[in-house]
Parts: C-alpha cells; sequence; structure tokens
C-alpha cells in the first residue's frame, strides 16, 4: 500500500510538470514576440498550437517564464511592448539577430532580469532612463547595434551589474563619476561609440574591473592616475580618443595586465603592450 502512494503522488509530480501552464499573459506576450520578429521564419520556429513547454529556447519554471534564449535564430521586427508582462524572466538573450526599433521601456519594469543580451541586431534610439529599475541586472550587453544617445544616470543605480558592453553604437555624451557606484563591474566597455569629456577617476574605485575598453571615442584630457589601484584589470584600451600627456608608469606595469593599447593626441607616448602573465615587464613603444 504504501509504495502504491508513493506511485501515486509520484505521476501527480510528473504530471503537473508535464502539463505545466503559464498564465494567458505570459502566453500572448510569447505569441507578441512570435508575430513581430517573423515567427514563421526563424531558424527553431514555434508550433503555436503545442504546449509552451515545447516552444524552442523558452524555460518554464513554476508556471512562469524565467528564460528566453533565440540567440542566432533569424528574428527579424521589433520587439513587442507586452515582452514587460514576463514579470519572472531572468534571462533573455536575443543576440545575433535582425531586430530593430527601440529598445523597448518594459523591459525595465522586469525587475527580476539578470541578464540581457541583445547585442548583434539592429536597434536604435535611446535607453529608456528608467534602466535603473533592473536591480538584479548582472550582465547588460547591446553591442553593435544601433543605439544613440546618452547614458541614462539611472545607469549606475545597477549596483550589481558585472557586465555592462555596449560597444559598436551611437552613444555620446560622458561617463559619469557616478560609475563608482557599480562595484561589481568586471567589464566596462564603451568602444566605438561618440562618447566625450574626460576619463572620471572613480573608475579607480572599481576594484573588481578586468577589462577597460574606451577606445575609439572622443574621450580628452589625461589618464588619471587612479586607475593604477585596478589591480585585477588585464585589458585596458584607450587608442583612438583626445588624451593627452602620459600613461603612468603605475599603470602600465599593473599586475594582471596583458593588453594595453594608448595614443595621446600629440602622438608622442603611444604605446601597444600584449604580455604574457610569466613575461609581464615588455613595452613596446610604436
Amino acid at each position: 500500500m504504501k509504495k502504491i502512494a508513493t506511485l501515486f503522488f509520484f505521476l501527480i509530480a510528473i504530471s503537473s510538470v508535464a502539463f505545466s501552464q503559464i498564465s494567458n499573459l505570459e502566453k500572448n506576450a510569447l505569441i507578441d514576440l512570435y508575430k513581430s520578429t517573423n515567427g514563421e521564419n526563424w531558424n527553431h520556429t514555434w508550433d503555436l498550437a503545442n504546449d509552451t513547454n515545447t516552444w524552442y529556447g523558452v524555460t518554464i519554471v513554476n508556471d512562469a517564464v524565467t528564460e528566453i534564449n533565440l540567440s542566432m535564430n533569424n528574428l527579424e521586427g521589433t520587439l513587442p511592448s507586452s515582452i514587460g508582462n514576463l514579470k519572472s524572466l531572468q534571462q533573455l538573450n536575443l543576440g545575433f539577430n535582425k531586430i530593430s526599433g527601440m529598445f523597448p521601456a518594459e523591459i525595465t519594469t522586469i525587475t527580476s532580469l539578470e541578464s540581457i543580451q541583445l547585442f548583434m541586431n539592429q536597434l536604435e534610439g535611446e535607453l529608456p532612463s528608467t534602466i535603473g529599475n533592473l536591480t538584479n541586472l548582472k550582465e547588460l550587453v547591446l553591442f553593435n547595434n544601433l543605439i544613440s544617445g546618452t547614458l541614462p544616470e539611472s545607469i549606475y543605480n545597477l549596483k550589481n551589474l558585472e557586465v555592462l558592453h555596449i560597444s559598436s553604437n551611437r552613444l555620446s555624451g560622458t561617463i559619469s563619476p557616478k560609475i563608482e557606484n557599480l562595484t561589481t563591474l568586471v567589464t566596462l566597455s564603451v568602444f566605438d561609440n561618440a562618447m566625450n569629456g574626460g576619463i572620471p577617476a572613480q573608475i579607480g574605485n572599481l576594484s573588481n574591473l578586468v577589462e577597460l575598453t574606451l577606445a575609439n571615442n572622443s574621450f580628452e584630457g589625461g589618464i588619471p592616475v587612479e586607475l593604477n589601484k585596478l589591480s585585477k584589470l588585464e585589458v585596458l584600451l584607450l587608442s583612438n580618443n583626445k588624451f593627452i600627456g602620459q600613461l603612468n608608469n603605475s599603470i602600465k606595469t599593473l599586475p594582471q595586465l596583458i593588453n594595453l593599447e594608448y595614443k595621446n593626441s600629440q602622438d608622442v607616448d603611444a604605446y601597444t603592450q600584449t604580455l604574457n602573465p610569466i613575461t609581464h615587464n615588455t613595452l613596446m613603444p610604436q
């Protein structure tokens, strides 16, 4: 009798997983995404007549959508505002597609989000001013799009952010001294934009930073010596800006630095440094 009872409860558990259902609100949001990005022509399409558990790239936990991964899946079109109805979403990866239009402000209402990867698309317009609402966000990866405007002030509220990779867009404006709020940053990459102004000394307070890439912008002034506090830094790319003055030796000899590129606007202090961590003090003037 005990074995029968155990089997009964096991079958109930299996059944609840097999036939779990997301809310109509979430299902409609997925259908909107399918329709607005030409789902019939995706590389891996969805059969809308089947249960959402069978839909490619969709992860459902406890009857809620927690992950969408449709990277390299030939999505073409815009992101629907109803994507904001996926209130349990933690991971959103739509990289390497042909998504156009604006970054929907509704995404910033999904406070459970930990990772947004929309790189290698055709998104345009400005980032929403409410981006700072995503307090659980760890990764914001938007490189190779057409995003313009300045960094929203609220982006400096993302205190759990580890990766901010927004290179190869059309961003302008400066990096605020408030960057020091992002103490968990490991990667800060804004190269190949139209950003300007000085490099805030407060970047030197980002003690977890491993990669800092600011090349191909219009940054100006001197390189703050405070960067010498970045003891974990491995990559520092500064070329093709309007910097002046020499790079402090204490920055050049950071203990983990493997790749350094710097060229000032007077072309008198140019360095390319590619190092083996074992033989770490080779410096090659250009």
